[in-house]
């Protein structure tokens, strides 16, 4: 597998910018996909983010920037680009007049592999995504899982070392989705470097290294998934308790945090290290209160969206809020 740490960034874009008329929809986005990794690109509708994709892959022509795949510059060298990269789109870009294999041969065919080679790697991949036994059907008698798993082994018959995944599990079910999922750990751990677009925040969380947060048309926040939720606050501690007079007795004991008289709880701000709750339970036990339950709450990516999109032309965290 190869050493992210070491090797050159698998995708490189600097000051990138596109725009139809008045409407900006790339506006100086700065990214780095380290090799060997899954980078999440993130954002709500209409920040850009097929749009980027689409450029990365030679679809669409950048207007200011430098955005270089594989080493390759989009711009001046677009067949060596092509020739590294595999794309799953948002719709699953297979022929329902040719079968399952037919399909993987045409990909085959158009990545001018030799014929036998060109057979070997249908029988792989149909064997591999669970497509073996309908390998002689037409997708139209697919699922849609079937469907997004023929549609990714397709992007992957020419072995791409870069593959461009834009919202693959979009109108999935979770069974589905959690197959796809596996199928993205499988190509990261054999050194493919995936460039993920989605809607899923879960999805995200799961499967990438680092994650890029877009919106309008700007990166407004980049770092791993544990680096994005630092920066946002509202880590707590809830302590639970079993009944009102043990709740307000601790209430006064710790001095701090959020009472939910409902649920019989209290929240105390803190990120639940080993340390805050040692001392939390030391307090609490030498003010002879009783205590039923503990959690630790952290903020989500769900919070990290809702926190930095919406607004326009933020500047993204520096290196310094991220550590």
């Amino acid at each position: 597998m190869t050493d992210p740490t070491t090797s050159a960034p698998a995708v490189e874009v600097r000051g990138l910018r596109l725009a139809y008329g008045d409407h900006v929809v790339l506006d100086g986005v700065d990214l780095t996909v380290a090799t060997g990794t899954v980078h999440a690109l993130l954002g709500p509708n209409g920040a850009g983010k097929t749009t980027a994709v689409n450029i990365l892959s030679t679809l669409l022509a950048p207007e200011a920037g430098t955005v270089r795949v594989c080493g390759y510059d989009v711009t001046i060298e677009p067949r060596d680009v092509r020739a590294c990269i595999g794309l799953t789109g948002q719709f699953a870009a297979v022929d329902d007049l040719l079968t399952a294999r037919e399909n993987l041969v045409l990909m085959g065919r158009l990545h001018h592999l030799p014929t036998a080679e060109i057979r070997a790697r249908a029988a792989d991949l149909l064997e591999r995504f669970g497509l073996a036994d309908v390998a002689d059907a037409r997708p139209s008698t697919f699922s849609g899982g079937m469907r997004r798993r023929l549609d990714l082994a397709m992007g992957l018959v020419g072995r791409p070392q870069v593959l461009f995944l834009d919202e693959p599990t979009t109108g999935l079910d979770p069974r589905s989705r959690r197959a796809m999922w596996d199928i993205v750990r499988e190509l990261r751990a054999e050194g493919v470097t995936i460039l993920l677009t989605t809607q899923y925040l879960e999805e995200a969380d799961h499967l990438a290294d680092r994650i890029s947060l877009l919106d309008g048309g700007v990166v407004v926040a980049d770092g791993t998934p544990a680096e994005l939720k630092r920066l946002v606050p509202g880590a707590h501690v809830r302590l639970t308790f079993p009944d009102g007079d043990a709740l307000d007795l601790a209430s006064r004991t710790l001095g701090a945090g959020g009472v939910d008289l409902e649920a019989l709880a209290l929240d105390v701000p803190g990120d639940g290290d080993v340390a805050t709750l040692r001392e939390l339970l030391v307090r609490l036990d030498g003010a002879g209160v009783p205590l039923e339950g503990l959690s630790v709450r952290t903020p989500d990516l769900d919070d990290v969206f809702l926190a930095l999109t919406g607004r326009d032309r933020r500047p993204a965290p520096t290196e310094e809020a991220l550590r």
